[in-house]
């Protein structure tokens, strides 16, 4: 029986018109990438890439050695093939062109080089994701306000998440489809077509010891799940976090579940706690893509105006049924009279 390559993959889509040459290459190029950091994490020790690299990112968060290098194999790949006009990353202050030498191709490229990566000295699974956008046209030279588009304007988003088998997650648009690495040939191999998200789930991830800092519809919200069959909500859940936002969402596509990162007071001069465009929106376009839903609580994550690169939403994503019965919460909470 004959499997599906991701490179035959992607000539089938652009045979079909849903995507043209110099997309299937970006997304080839950063499959490749990810097979890089794949190595690099599966290494750990041996390869001396565990432990802090000793500097911070734009955020003021401690980096860890795979972050840089992460950083430096998706900068690298992507720099001179000539489908790219700019990437940005959640490890750099600042989006980033082309080098001039190269020419420049109409995409922008965003990327979380190594999400979770806080687990990677205790061998949790830990991820990229990245998001596609067309770079505006006539701009020879984007800069950051080029990138500031809603999520609906992503021409592809994915993830590639690095367990005990080595997967990437990738939408063009036309549903969310898995792919695990043939580590024998190198090669990326169509494992799941059209992942669906089932619509009703009892199993939610979230951080609890987060509790005490949640406003008053949160509270309520996970009481109620919390309560169980005796509850309102007239069922059992089941709670699982991980810590590693690529690993619990990969979870929720293969078999249900909400994911949660709310606005807490810990930091109250933050929105939340996730980055929009590196993390919110790719995550967000996948799970719609597979029939789930996505909200900060109160509207839907892929039609909110970004303002800034590093802007940070809350986050609400999974199963559609039980995304709106959270959302409903915070509405009907924002609805009482002051």
């Amino acid at each position: 029986m004959s499997r599906t390559s991701l490179t035959r993959f992607l000539i089938e889509e652009q045979h079909a018109e849903r995507i043209n040459a110099d997309l299937r290459q970006l997304v080839a190029v950063v499959a490749r990438a990810c097979t890089s950091i794949s190595i690099a994490v599966s290494k750990g020790a041996l390869g001396g890439v565990l432990g802090d690299a000793g500097t911070g990112n734009v955020q003021g968060e401690a980096q860890k050695k795979l972050d840089v290098i992460s950083n430096e194999i998706l900068l690298e790949a992507n720099a001179w093939g000539g489908h790219l006009a700019a990437c940005a990353s959640e490890e750099m202050d600042h989006s980033q062109p082309v080098p001039s030498e190269y020419p420049q191709g109409d995409f922008l490229l965003l990327f979380d080089p190594l999400d979770g990566s806080s687990n990677i000295d205790v061998n949790v699974s830990v991820g990229t994701i990245f998001s596609v956008l067309r770079a505006p046209a006539g701009v020879d030279n984007p800069g950051d306000e080029h990138f500031l588009q809603a999520g609906t304007q992503q021409v592809a988003a994915g993830y590639c998440i690095y367990g005990p088998s080595t997967m990437l997650v990738l939408t063009v648009g036309h549903g969310t489809h898995a792919f695990t690495l043939d580590r024998e040939t190198g090669e990326f191999v169509l494992t799941q077509r059209g992942m669906r998200i089932p619509a009703d789930t009892q199993e939610f991830a979230i951080n609890m010891s987060n509790q005490r800092h949640w406003e008053a519809p949160m509270q309520a919200y996970v009481a109620d799940l919390l309560a169980g069959s005796d509850g309102v909500r007239g069922k059992n859940f089941n709670m699982r976090w991980i810590a590693s936002m690529v690993a619990d969402v990969h979870r929720i596509l293969t078999r249900g579940g909400i994911f949660i990162y709310p606005w807490d007071r810990k930091d109250p001069g933050k929105a939340g706690k996730l980055r929009l465009m590196y993390e919110a929106n790719p995550m967000s376009l996948l799970v719609e893509q597979a029939g789930g839903a996505a909200t900060n609580g109160r509207e839907r994550i892929l039609d909110i105006a970004p303002d800034q690169l590093h802007q940070r939403v809350p986050v609400f994503l999974g199963s559609k049924n039980e995304v709106a019965e959270a959302t409903r919460y915070h509405r009907q909470f924002d609805a009482q009279p002051a």
